[in-house]
């Protein structure tokens, strides 16, 4: 828990202030004034990611409010005692049961995006018969209504009507004129709840009554006539008996909200954290805040439409490195008018040198103070649920302990405290840390450490708690004006400098923090610059230290190094940036030129394909000539010719191929023998018999033959079953010439042709054309005798294929098959010579 003197030290009073401000009813105030930091990490995500739903509802739906609602529940619990409510009591428990239903409804059509605001929307309560029987009974000045009861309705017509009858007897005693010497004034009032004439006090005996008052002079006497006394009763007994019904009907009323009390008290309870949620909402909006990270939670969303936008891209903000336990970008106080405030960049607890204490120097009203209290300050308010003044990409850690010693706890600007002051609460800081073990879960900020005694004994004194603490393993950011402090920060591992720079010109300072850069006081440069002589000013310099003026100068020196560095550092980024535009640009150029390349490729590809095509649909053409004609030796030299004719003209095509694309070593072609995979069955096979012209393999799968396209095979090498690439094959090719029957001339080269043929499974209809095709290609293979596999079955199939081979004209005779070779499931057929 942080100790309360921290919260006032940092002033979290005045933020709890400006944020119930925001609210709009008593209970979200007081919590609003309560609200406290919490130390559990999970806590503060969800508390941070149901602020976020706040401020999302606040920009996109700023309709939806709490409506008329009032915290109701003293008089909900006094009901619940059996307590009667006031009427103007009940007319609020009815507005806050509407403002309650209303909200419930307007919540829960929200999406899943807003689940913080949607888990309490569910604990409002609907109560409309509540409100039904409220709105029936009273109307809006909160008198009760006629319609309350039937008794009551009942009781008020009887009323109004010895109201009016009394009136209208008191009227005509006023207008007699036997009445007139005594009446005081012609007018009818009332006293003590009865209506009575004024008349003169000499007067008494001529009108009969009851003396009700008289004036202070005793020259009037107020009196009730006799004759208007029963009216009167009558009148004020209906009265009184209407005050009876109503007291009656409060009494139901108010029972009826007792009944219900918990329910209504829980969602008033419910109300009051949606308030300040939407106070929350509308504190960041206010103030541009936005959702910092948790450390060790899960990085909240951006959402670049509502909250502030990405950290400007500037060096100070490219210094801070990554998985730092308080990163602090563009961060401003909140107390401090944002348009003219400094942002502020701060890191701490971690990095490469994994700094834990950060010392910030520089000239008095520099900004050192205000740093110091925007860091405790924003962490207080994380650990509470709110966002914080900064860029996106602020990252802070949970602290369990925050410890302040800050002037004289009460402005930034003075610092009043003796040193006696500051002593006694940094021992008792030390004592905590010690005693509690916090280590890295605490975080230390101390302003002008050692200051207000002897500045040797203030530094050395300042020197000893800083490595306390480096030994404690807490965070710390202090404040100092001593050199040595700052030589220390720069020998010492762990310890960081930061300064706030100042304008030797304008002699204002810029508020600007730089970590990693020591600060000056530069109260010499001041004085010249306001016109201090310069004698004495070289005067004062000569009673400063060797010492001191070395370290001055030392850590000059380092801050023009780094400010050399910064220089060169962005003209690094600015000439990485142009290489990377050359680069791209150039990539951009390369895979126009690839892809103009790969597309006048493919176009060259498919034209060959369908020169290809066309040469293969001519040779089919041929071979089927060859079969409907009687082979004679001057249609084979013709049909030599025209292919011969085709084979150059697609050969001529392919010396035509794109020089730009390189060429490539034609695999071997198919022959029989080679073991393939057929990638439509995804089996390997054994290549049969080949048709290079055709395209086309039989092709042994198991116990199968197939008949499939070439660009379907994928040759097998070795055996091994590895698969190499596609060997499609780049020309035709044409089985060797072999002598003709009729007397050895060249005949048309023809494919090798099995000596088997495999009619099984066949329809009958595909029968002839293949059963003819094979044997014209057996005649031109010079086989003499061949086996058709026809299967005995019904004997259909053997049938159609005896009678076709009857009919050709290339078959010599035909029988069946000897036992043991099939028998009558197998035909052999002895081809002419």
């Amino acid at each position: 828990m942080i100790e309360q003197r921290t919260l006032q030290t940092l002033e979290f009073d005045r933020i709890r202030e400006r944020l119930a401000a925001h609210t709009a009813f008593s209970a979200s105030r007081a919590l609003a004034l309560a609200l406290l930091p919490a130390d559990d990490a999970p806590a503060v995500r969800r508390a941070q990611r149901a602020t976020t739903a706040a401020r999302r509802l606040y920009d996109d739906h700023p309709e939806i409010t709490i409506g008329g609602a009032r915290d109701i529940r003293t008089q909900v619990e006094l009901a619940q005692r059996g307590g009667m409510l006031e009427p103007a009591a009940l007319i609020e428990v009815g507005a806050t049961l509407r403002a309650m239903r209303e909200l419930r409804y307007a919540l829960l059509k929200l999406p899943e995006s807003y689940a913080p605001l949607l888990d309490l929307a569910n604990v409002l309560v609907d109560l409309s018969e509540i409100e039904a029987i409220i709105d029936r009974t009273f109307d809006g000045g909160g008198e009760v209504l006629d319609s309350a009861s039937p008794d009551l309705g009942r009781i008020r017509a009887q009323a109004r009507i010895a109201h009016a009858r009394l009136m209208e007897r008191l009227q005509s005693i006023v207008n007699s004129p036997t009445y007139a010497p005594v009446l005081q004034e012609s007018i009818i009032t009332m006293r003590d709840g009865r209506y009575v004439i004024p008349i003169k006090a000499t007067g008494r005996r001529s009108l009969r009554g009851i003396v009700h008052d008289q004036s202070n002079t005793g020259a009037t006497l107020f009196i009730e006539p006799l004759a208007t006394v029963e009216l009167n009763n009558t009148w004020r007994e209906l009265q009184l008996a209407e005050q009876q019904e109503i007291i009656r009907i409060l009494q139901v009323v108010s029972a009826q909200v007792g009944g219900h009390g918990l329910r209504i008290r829980t969602g008033v309870d419910a109300l009051a954290q949606i308030d300040l949620l939407f106070a929350k909402g509308r504190f960041s909006a206010e103030l541009h805040c936005v959702e910092p990270e948790i450390a060790g939670q899960e990085p909240p969303e951006f959402f670049p439409t509502t909250f502030a936008s990405q950290p400007a891209d500037d060096e100070a903000v490219q210094r801070i490195p990554d998985g730092v336990a308080l990163r602090l970008v563009q961060a401003r106080h909140p107390l401090l008018q944002q348009a003219t405030v400094v942002p502020t960049n701060l890191w701490l607890g971690g990095g490469p040198d994994h700094v834990r204490i950060l010392l910030i120097t520089g000239p008095n009203t520099g900004g050192k103070t205000v740093a110091l209290k925007t860091a405790g300050l924003l962490s207080v308010m994380a650990q509470s649920g709110l966002h914080i003044p900064a860029a996106w990409g602020s990252r802070l850690s949970i602290f369990e302990g925050i410890f302040a010693d800050i002037g004289d706890e009460q402005s930034i600007e003075q610092s009043l405290s003796t040193f006696s002051s500051h002593m006694t609460h940094i021992i008792t800081i030390l004592d905590t840390l010690q005693r509690e073990r916090l280590g890295a879960r605490a975080l230390v900020l101390f302003d002008e450490l050692g200051a207000g005694t002897d500045p040797t004994e203030g530094a050395a004194l300042a020197r000893a708690i800083i490595e306390r603490l480096l030994d404690l393993n807490c965070l710390m950011i202090g404040t100092t004006h001593y050199a040595e402090l700052k030589a220390y920060a720069y020998t010492t591992p762990g310890v960081e400098n930061g300064s706030v720079a100042f304008d030797t010109e304008t002699l204002r300072p810029t508020y600007r923090l730089e970590v990693g850069l020591p600060g000056r006081s530069n109260a010499l440069a001041i004085a010249s610059r306001l016109g201090l002589e310069s004698g004495l000013i070289e005067r004062a310099r000569s009673f400063l230290s060797t010492e001191s003026e070395a370290i001055e100068d030392l850590l000059a020196g380092i801050a023009r190094e780094r400010d050399a560095a910064v220089t060169e550092r962005a003209r690094a980024a600015e000439l990485r940036e142009d290489t990377e535009k050359i680069r791209d640009q150039l990539q951009h150029e390369l895979d126009r030129f690839e892809q103009e390349r790969v597309e006048r490729l493919r176009a060259f590809e498919a034209q060959l394909d369908g020169e290809l095509r066309d040469a293969r649909q001519e040779v089919r053409r041929l071979r089927d000539d060859t079969r409907a004609v009687s082979v004679t030796r001057e249609w084979m030299q013709q049909a030599e010719e025209r292919l011969k004719a085709v084979d150059e003209r697609v050969d001529s095509r392919r010396q035509t191929r794109p020089t730009s694309v390189p060429a490539v070593q034609a695999p071997r072609p198919f022959q029989s023998g080679d073991r393939v995979h057929v990638a439509s069955v995804k089996l390997d096979g054994e290549i049969l018999d080949v048709d290079q012209v055709a395209g086309e393999a039989d092709v042994q799968v198991g116990g199968f033959r197939m008949h499939v396209d070439l660009r379907e095979l994928r040759r097998l090498k070795g055996g091994d079953g590895e698969r190499s690439t596609v060997a499609t094959p780049t020309q035709p090719q044409r089985a060797p010439s072999a002598s003709t029957r009729s007397g050895g001339s060249t005949s048309t080269p023809v494919r090798d042709v099995s000596m088997q043929l495999d009619l099984r499974g066949m329809r009958a209809s595909e029968i002839d054309a293949l059963l003819d095709r094979y044997l014209n290609d057996a005649y031109l293979s010079n086989l003499d005798q061949v086996r058709i596999v026809h299967g005995k079955g019904t004997g259909t199939l053997r049938k159609i294929v005896r009678d076709a081979l009857v009919a050709h004209p290339l078959v010599a005779s035909y029988a069946a098959g000897i036992d043991g070779e099939g028998g009558d499931g197998v035909t052999t057929a002895r081809l002419v010579r």
